[in-house]
This record gives structure tokens, sequence and C-alpha cells, in this order.
């Protein structure tokens, strides 16, 4: 294979119904330090101008965009739907983020930095995006939520069965990056729907059985958004996140990705 700093590389941006926002996202991707890259971005059956945004902002960078459908409901399924059309056009390196949040500017440089050394699948840092403007509590009860879900799936007994090859860590399905060669291997992003397991917990456990060359990348750096804990609340965002253990009776809600 190419050496890493060379090899293809391909972003992933599942997206659906985006048309207000992932205009930032794609504006954050062009303003990389890094835009040796492809980007591909899966429309999941939006119903607004989520694509029509994204042609013409095709139309105006250095990279080369492609624009996929993928009608099966779940960011999951939208990311498995990437990933695979990527390594089909030759991608060897592999990133993810979503339409609703912002790459730090050197996210692609940290990308090649961290699979140069050898990593196949790197977890990266998610903090609340600037331009929501966080109160001091939603700064504060971000990185501490996320570092009781770290600690809660590290020592949680399901998480640490014989066959996994290396620990658990934290893993955020809007900020990663995985060699296509592991991605293959290890059988991909669970095709499951929003209100089913956690695609990002179950893609990191699948890797975790096929490669112990799998880290936390602490410099990777992706600013999300805070609207699905303005809309919930800190409480059923947390259960949502913990094995779904909230489901908003509306089954529409569970599109606030």
């Amino acid at each position: 294979m190419n050496a890493p700093h060379r090899a293809p590389l391909w972003v992933v941006v599942p997206a659906f119904n985006e048309e207000a926002g992932i205009g930032a996202t794609l504006a954050a991707l062009a303003a990389q330090t890094d835009t040796g890259f492809a980007l591909v971005v899966v429309d999941n059956a939006s119903t607004d101008a989520t694509a029509a945004v994204v042609r013409r902002f095709a139309r105006a960078v250095p990279f080369a965009v492609h624009l996929v459908r993928e009608d099966e409901p779940g960011a999951g399924a939208a990311a498995d739907t990437g990933f695979r059309y990527a390594i089909g056009q030759g991608a060897a390196l592999l990133a993810r983020t979503d339409a609703d949040c912002l790459p730090a500017g050197d996210w692609i440089a940290a990308v090649r930095a961290e699979l140069g050394r050898g990593t196949e699948l790197a977890c990266g840092r998610s903090v609340p995006r600037r331009d929501e403007h966080p109160s001091l509590v939603e700064r504060r009860l971000l990185p501490a939520v996320t570092r009781a879900t770290a600690l809660y799936g590290r020592y949680r007994r399901a998480h640490r069965h014989p066959r996994y090859r290396t620990p658990y860590v934290l893993c955020h399905g809007h900020n990663l990056a995985v060699t296509a060669a592991l991605y293959l291997r290890c059988g991909g992003t669970p095709r499951v729907p929003l209100q089913g397991p956690p695609e990002d917990v179950v893609f990191l456990n699948r890797a975790r059985e096929h490669s112990d060359r799998i880290a936390r990348a602490e410099q990777m750096v992706v600013h999300s958004s805070l609207r699905r804990l303005r809309a919930w609340g800190a409480r059923r965002t947390l259960l949502w996140c913990w094995d779904r253990r909230y489901r908003p009776a509306d089954a529409a809600q569970v599109h606030v990705r």
C-alpha cells in the first residue's frame, strides 16, 4: 500500500435534511490545511435541498466531491454506503465527520499523522461548536459526560470480552479515521436504524475484534453541534447515548442528530 502521507484519503459525511447547516461543514473541510483528499457526501434520503447545496459547493473547491444517495434511514447505513463507495473508488484511508459538525483546520493533517503512525482506527476528540455559543454549563457538561461515558465503556463487562484485542476507547461517529483494510476486515459500520444500538460503538467493537492498533487521537478535533442536547435536555441526551435508555415518543425526533 502507498505510504500513509501519500495514500488516497477520502472523507465521508452522512447528511439528512441538512440544507441549513451543511454549508458550514463543507466550508470547514475546504479550509483544511491539507486539502489532498476526496469527499463523499451521502444524502440519506433528504427531503430538502441538501443535495443542491453540495452540488454548488463541488463547483468551487480544489478537491473531488462526490454525492451519493442512500435511502435506508440511519447514520449507520449512510456512513457504510459512503465508506464502501470511497473504497470502491480507491480509498486507502478513510475519515468521517457529520453534517452538523465543524472539523478543526488541521483535522485532515491530524488524521494523516495518526494513521501514519500505524494506527488502524483513530477515535478523535469532540468539543462544542463555538458558533453555537455554548454556555458555561454546556462547556463543562459535555466534557464531564464524555469522561463518564469513556470510563463506563472501558470497564463495562460486555466491552471486556477476551475476543477483543485492545481496550475500549471512546469513539464518536462524527470524528473517526480508519484504514480501508480494517474497515473491510471487520465488516464496517452496522446498518442499524437511529433508534437501534449506537453505530459508532458497534463499529468500534467490531474493529477491536480484528485489530490491536486502535487509539484515542486527542489531536483530531471536531466541533460538534449542541442541538440534540438543547432539544432533549441533558438527562434525556445522556440516557439516549447510554444504550438508548431514552427514546422519544415520536420516532421522527431521533433525526435530531
